[in-house]
């Protein structure tokens, strides 16, 4: 965790310092300017360490202002950061050009680059905050003959990464609930990051979430937030929400079986080692029932594919805000979607139903899943 911190101050430091360079390019101001521009920078770069010590602290409202201020200025610097690089690129080409002796682009000047950056960020962030709130159901149809008799259909609703917390409040829960309701689904699953961060001001929230009744139950796993907010409170919050549980362990729900598995965060705190996928799935038997897996992050264990029919996961948000999707796809290539293992197994991997961090989706828009197991006369 502290490298984590290391890498990440240390990242988000050098993109203060760039926006701070290109803006002093543009604009040529004087050191009184760059004086208050480099003290409201250095100010920034630090809100995030700030918003958790407010948190621990208990001043929620303060905490709340500031993660709004914070988490929006990450996502404008990003998208900044993105389109002056390609600003950059474009004026290197054009002098590359010109030195060949090739017919030059014409040229666009400091000043007029940064404040169409300014502008692309803004416009970007504005849609990106109304996207965030439009959930987009991802309908995925399986077909199999292991359902029980009298068993035509079952319907799972997954949904995944809420992150309930500073940002994701009352209001966008009943949001997302609600599509879920109109869904109506027999078995409702969440794919760990129900929380974020500090959970001790979530009032409200888990009635809410015992409103949603499913005939055959509502499950959950862990994800890495869970035990950044402090794994006891978590479960206990998931628990009383009315969720079972799964932490390595299988259930045999009648019309299928299901199994699910903590988060690896566990290892990286130090709180524990999660049991191995195929520990799991120990119980369950493919060739008698569909056998549903949770697993928070997309990483099966080649040794398990085989032992279940679909895995649900989540983590990825699909990078949440475009460009990032690249970084994000290079450390979880299964990033969204849905993946054929092999073995009559398969993972779908859901893009995250709220957003952590700043409060945008940018070509990633949030996902409630709906999937379909149906006998195979009744897909045709």
């Amino acid at each position: 965790m502290s490298l984590f911190i290391f890498i990440f101050f240390g990242v988000y430091g050098g993109m203060h310092a760039y926006a701070f360079l290109r803006a002093r390019t543009a604009l040529g101001f004087g050191w009184p300017v760059g004086a208050g521009l480099a003290l409201f920078m250095v100010v920034m770069t630090a809100v995030p360490l700030l918003v958790r010590a407010l948190e621990r602290g208990n001043y929620d409202l303060t905490a709340r202002v500031c993660s709004w201020i914070g988490y929006l200025w990450i996502a404008f610097l990003f998208l900044f950061i993105c389109s002056s690089l390609l600003f950059d690129a474009y004026t290197l080409l054009s002098r590359i050009s010109k030195w060949s002796g090739a017919i030059a682009a014409p040229a666009v000047s400091p000043a007029a680059s940064f404040f169409a950056s300014v502008i692309v960020s803004c416009c970007i962030c504005i849609y990106g905050y109304f996207d965030a709130q439009h959930f987009r159901t991802e309908v995925l149809t399986i077909e199999t003959d292991r359902l029980p008799a009298g068993t035509d259909s079952f319907r799972i609703v997954q949904i995944s990464d809420v992150h309930l917390g500073l940002i994701i409040r009352c209001d966008r829960l009943v949001a997302i609930l609600e599509t879920v309701k109109a869904a109506k689904p027999d078995l409702f699953v969440v794919t760990g990051d129900l929380v974020d961060a500090q959970i001790n001001n979530l009032p409200g929230m888990r009635e809410l979430l015992q409103e949603i009744e499913p005939k055959f139950g509502k499950f959950a796993v862990t994800g890495n937030h869970e035990y950044y907010a402090g794994i006891e409170q978590s479960l206990e919050f998931i628990r009383r929400s009315g969720f079972t549980l799964l932490r390595g362990e299988s259930k045999d729900l009648g019309v299928i079986q299901i199994a699910g598995v903590d988060d690896r965060t566990a290892v990286q705190l130090g709180l524990g080692k999660p049991a191995p996928d195929r520990e799991a799935l120990a119980a369950t038997d493919r060739k008698k029932k569909f056998v549903l897996f949770l697993k928070h992050q997309p990483h099966p264990d080649a040794d398990a594919i085989g032992m279940y029919d679909l895995m649900l996961s989540g983590h990825t948000h699909k990078g949440q805000i475009w460009p990032f999707t690249y970084v994000v796809q290079r450390v979880h290539p299964l990033l969204a979607g849905t993946y054929d293992l092999g073995k009559g197994s398969s993972v779908h991997t859901n893009r995250g139903t709220g957003t952590w961090g700043p409060p945008i989706r940018f070509l990633a828009s949030p996902e409630v899943t709906v999937i379909e197991l149906v006998r195979p006369r009744l897909a045709r």
